[in-house]
């Protein structure tokens, strides 16, 4: 005579369903002795059968009695939490977003022991730094460097970025809008961060003497095609050779708007000149300290990692030939042909 009371019929597939599908094996075998003992099998031969003690099989039957098939869940590996974790990391992140300093501490930066004395004394809790630490990753916190940003701000700011959206809305090809910049290349290399054996360092040679140039791009801001000049001089004459290229290649736009920083060159005389001989250009400065606004930032930072970084060109002309076939595969830009782009050999 079964020792469990019996079970419904669709307990016994829901069970069945479970053991067929669970990879916890011992949630299974709690599950497969309630199934055998429903059937009349005796304790001893389902102990025998599952390589399980009288004792375990009692304690299921225990389990199912009071609790059902709930009760013959495993329980979580490991201690129980002692400490609300999810709201302790929900704290981690409100702080680490303000200075020690505003919580009266000399210390500029927060140290694992400082957030592990103040979440104790939110939290009431004896919790140890050590513990703290390996819950950082958790909370989406990690050690990196802080960027300087000036407090200056533009008061003209909002009514630019309104300037700006709305020439973005109206970006066609009757109305092309670009981001227009220039970018130093120095003939002595940047150096960056490269893949190299653990004790040992890479030289870079450099040529001593420094050489300059300068590039003058133009990103459009609807297709992505990136139109440059170069020069030697970092001027206005720069400047208004990229319009004049524009102005060639863009031939039956209406108006040709461009997004520029707040350089002088910008806004000199000359340019103001040629601007003013020149009706369709019209020109949009950015806030001030809002580098991030000129996406062709981000063209300049992929030439910067991709070519001048560590480069190993002794002649400027080199350099400038690498530079060409960079901003060549970089048209249009964003795109993935730049990073794998292959020297051209002549």
């Amino acid at each position: 005579m079964p020792i469990i009371a019996a079970i419904p019929r669709n307990e016994r597939l829901h069970m069945e369903k479970i053991v067929q599908k669970t990879k916890d094996k011992n949630h299974s075998r709690r599950l497969i002795a309630m199934l055998m003992l429903h059937r009349g099998e005796s304790l001893t031969y389902v102990a025998k059968t599952l390589c399980a003690a009288r004792s375990s099989i009692g304690r299921w039957i225990n389990w199912f009695t009071l609790f059902g098939v709930e009760g013959l869940k495993s329980l979580p590996s490991g201690r129980q939490r002692k400490w609300p974790v999810e709201e302790m990391l929900h704290m981690l992140d409100l702080l680490v977003q303000r200075s020690p300093q505003g919580f009266g501490y000399l210390r500029s930066r927060w140290s694992t022991e400082m957030l592990t004395i103040e979440i104790n004394k939110l939290f009431n809790s004896t919790l140890h730094p050590g513990s703290l630490r390996r819950w950082l990753p958790s909370a989406g916190i990690v050690w990196r460097r802080a960027a300087p940003t000036l407090h200056i701000r533009d008061p003209h700011k909002e009514e630019k970025l309104a300037a700006i959206d709305e020439a973005l809305k109206k970006n066609s090809s009757e109305h092309p809008v670009f981001y227009e910049d220039e970018v130093d290349i120095d003939l002595n290399p940047k150096i960056g961060s490269d893949w190299q054996k653990k004790g040992q360092q890479k030289r870079i040679p450099t040529p001593g003497k420094n050489e300059k140039h300068y590039l003058a791009g133009a990103l459009h801001a609807g297709t992505g095609r990136v139109d440059y000049v170069s020069g030697t001089s970092k001027n206005s004459v720069l400047f208004i050779n990229i319009l004049a290229r524009l102005r060639k290649t863009y031939r039956s736009a209406k108006t040709i708007t461009l997004i520029v920083d707040n350089y002088i060159i910008h806004k000199s005389k000359k340019t103001l000149k040629w601007l003013k001989e020149n009706p369709k250009f019209i020109v949009i400065y950015q806030p001030v300290y809002s580098p991030w606004i000129n996406k062709i930032e981000l063209l300049w930072l992929a030439l910067h990692e991709t070519v001048t970084r560590n480069h190993r060109c002794r002649t400027m002309w080199q350099l400038l030939e690498n530079i060409r076939q960079f901003m060549k595969a970089a048209s249009p830009f964003p795109g993935s042909k730049h990073g794998l782009t292959k020297v051209e050999r002549y």
